[in-house]
């Protein structure tokens, strides 16, 4: 620049540009989540659902009692429950996560153990114990049912036998779940469709029952299509990737390396049902599905 001139007329302009640009890409992205929010109500609204539940942390906190309860349930199991319950649950526990090699000798050795010593052991104490415990998990559930459905919590009064329902039910459906993968014998070609309703009905009465009927049935049907539907995908898909992390895990970092394998699967489930029970609420809510199956009148969120 030679003496005696001022500043050339793109310098402020050069300043000014930069801030243009951002604010012609913050009109340009206000924009686009405007339109995606009238073409796609249903895909934000859920997002913004998902973000109120809290999805992660309840997931998380639902996969860690689940893990917790588990635990302790399988040795009370094996404790108190005849050979043959004893033997129905090995074999669900195959066809759940298809596991092989040393993660399959720990299970046969814990289930094959003598019963009569195991229930020395554990005791009538530590089967009320470890039930009452098992309750974390039900009241976990319970409260993402809650959240998904922006409905207060339940008096303890009405909740506490419902609790207990709930997690002695869920043990009944792990047992069955080998002959029903297999059709009672038939064939999976009549175990997975008996395998998606049973997940189906499973998880539209887990909403009711938790929820205290407070929503009528037909509104918690679009849930348990999506975590029924999920979760038997993720189950049959499961023999994949679980068989093999399992055995490298206790190979490579014994029993706290199967810990690490075990929850990280228990939360990838987790978010699924977090994921299916909130998107159904969000389904049933809306004005098209409200007219046809009476859903609760409640603000969308």
């Amino acid at each position: 620049m030679r003496a005696g001139e001022g500043p050339g007329p793109d310098a402020g302009g050069g300043r000014r540009r930069p801030r243009e640009r951002s604010a012609a890409l913050r009109a340009r992205l206000l924009g686009v989540r405007a339109g995606a929010e009238t073409r796609f109500p249903v895909i934000t609204r859920l997002s913004s659902h998902l973000i109120a539940v809290n999805l992660l942390d309840s997931a998380t906190r639902l996969a860690a009692q689940a893990f917790l309860t588990a635990v302790p349930l399988l040795f009370v199991v094996a404790s108190f429950a005849p050979q043959s319950v004893r033997k129905e649950i090995v074999d669900s526990v195959h066809d759940i996560l298809g596991i092989t090699g040393s993660a399959d000798q720990q299970l046969k050795k814990v289930y094959g153990a003598d019963s009569a010593g195991l229930r020395q052991s554990t005791g009538a104490v530590s089967l009320v114990m470890v039930l009452l415990s098992a309750t974390a998990c039900s009241r976990a559930m319970q409260r993402l049912c809650q959240r998904a459905w922006l409905l207060p919590a339940t008096s303890a009064r009405i909740a506490v036998w419902r609790w207990f329902v709930w997690i002695v039910t869920l043990l009944v459906v792990i047992a069955l779940q080998g002959p029903l993968r297999t059709g009672f014998g038939v064939g999976s070609w009549l175990g997975l469709p008996l395998l998606l309703v049973t997940e189906v009905g499973v998880w539209w009465w887990t909403q009711h029952l938790l929820l205290a009927g407070r929503v009528p049935w037909l509104p918690l049907l679009p849930g348990a299509i999506v975590t029924g539907v999920a979760l038997t995908v993720l189950s049959v898909t499961a023999k994949v990737y679980v068989p093999k992390a399992l055995n490298h895990s206790l190979e490579r970092y014994g029993s706290l390396g199967a810990v690490f394998t075990v929850l990280s699967w228990l939360i990838g489930l987790c978010v699924v049902i977090s994921v299916g029970i909130t998107a159904g609420a969000v389904i049933a809510r809306e004005p098209a599905v409200v007219r046809r199956l009476g859903s609760p009148d409640q603000d969308r969120s």
